[in-house]
């Protein structure tokens, strides 16, 4: 497995993605796993040549941003098995300009996140007590927007339904603006962004940013200190579990299955096939809400009544959350 720069231990979707792979490991005696740590974007290819090289049974990469170093490694050694994490080359992964055709021997693995989002925004509604919540997200890309679109949506959803007027900070769908923080990894960004949503009333934010959220839980725990009652959800992975110390701030997680895509894709490999490309989705178990944890309790068992009801609207397709980010 090839990182991205987020590295290993980023508490999202490379340190998911890892996980996949020694889950595979380990009911497979035949399957070794190693990675390579990508510190930049100009060490995604050579990491690739490096496990080429090594004739490895599948190279996994993971991200958005690594999505042209694989096609093009996967053009030009078609006999290898490749799989990538969120990214999706018939949308938003690669300009098709640059990459006319897409590489077969490339499984893909992505999430249809504007589901789970949607009932993400959904909730925040109907949980906020100040008639305001917040979204931000890493860096502007489709795999991010993706989750800010739904989580917009799903508030507007529950307006609709309840005849309320909750705010959202941070982004507008329809627009397609709003706020980033220029990268995955930057905690102090995390930090001034969640002060801010804070100060500017927003009592739930979503983080839609990797390691960039600890600095806003890290916003959300000093507030709580100081008698304000802020919470917010992890993406990607459930927080209580990847950042246990901040469990009692998430009242959810908006979730992808990346460790059973990423285990069940090097296994299909470890027996000489590809698994084709996955699609993460409610139905499946792909794109979902994370246990509530700690606020089991905390939501009203009426509101969580509607959100299995919003759920299974999404899943017969009565309801298709927008996105201007389609996977």
């Amino acid at each position: 497995m090839v990182t991205d720069t987020g590295g290993i231990n980023d508490k999202s979707f490379n340190q998911s993605s890892w996980q996949g792979m020694q889950a595979a490991a380990a009911t497979n005696k035949n399957i070794t796993v190693k990675y390579l740590p990508s510190t930049t974007t100009s060490d995604y290819a050579k990491n690739i040549t490096t496990f080429e090289g090594e004739h490895c049974g599948i190279i996994v990469t993971v991200g958005f941003l690594m999505g042209p170093a694989t096609q093009s490694a996967a053009l030009a050694n078609t006999k290898q098995k490749f799989a990538i994490v969120d990214c999706s080359y018939a949308s938003f992964c690669l300009s098709t300009s640059a990459h006319p055709k897409i590489a077969p021997n490339i499984t893909q693995l992505v999430f249809n996140t504007v589901q789970d989002a949607f009932l993400g925004g959904y909730l925040a509604a109907g949980m906020t007590k100040t008639g305001k919540v917040a979204t931000y997200g890493g860096e502007k890309f489709g795999t991010v927007t993706i989750y800010m679109d739904g989580f917009y949506d799903g508030v507007q959803y529950y307006n609709t339904q309840h005849h309320t007027h909750v705010q959202v900070l941070g982004w507008s769908e329809p627009k397609q603006n709003g706020t980033f923080a220029g990268s995955f990894t930057n905690i102090t960004a995390g930090q001034t962004i969640g002060n801010t949503f804070i100060n500017d009333g927003a009592d739930i934010i979503f983080p839609v940013a990797g390691g960039v959220g600890l600095g806003t839980a890290k916003a959300v725990q000093t507030a709580d200190a100081s008698g304000k009652n802020i919470a917010m959800y992890w993406v990607d992975t459930d927080g209580c579990v990847s950042a246990a110390t901040y469990c009692k701030y998430f009242i959810t997680s908006v979730e992808k299955g990346i460790s059973s895509s990423v285990q069940t894709a090097v296994t299909i490999a470890s027996k000489g096939h590809l698994g084709g490309s996955y699609v993460g989705t409610l139905e499946n178990g792909g794109a979902v809400l994370a246990p509530f944890h700690d606020w089991s309790s905390k939501v009203p068992s009426s509101l969580q009544s509607e959100l299995n009801t919003v759920k299974q609207q999404i899943i017969s397709g009565k309801i298709v959350p927008a996105t201007k980010s389609p996977v």
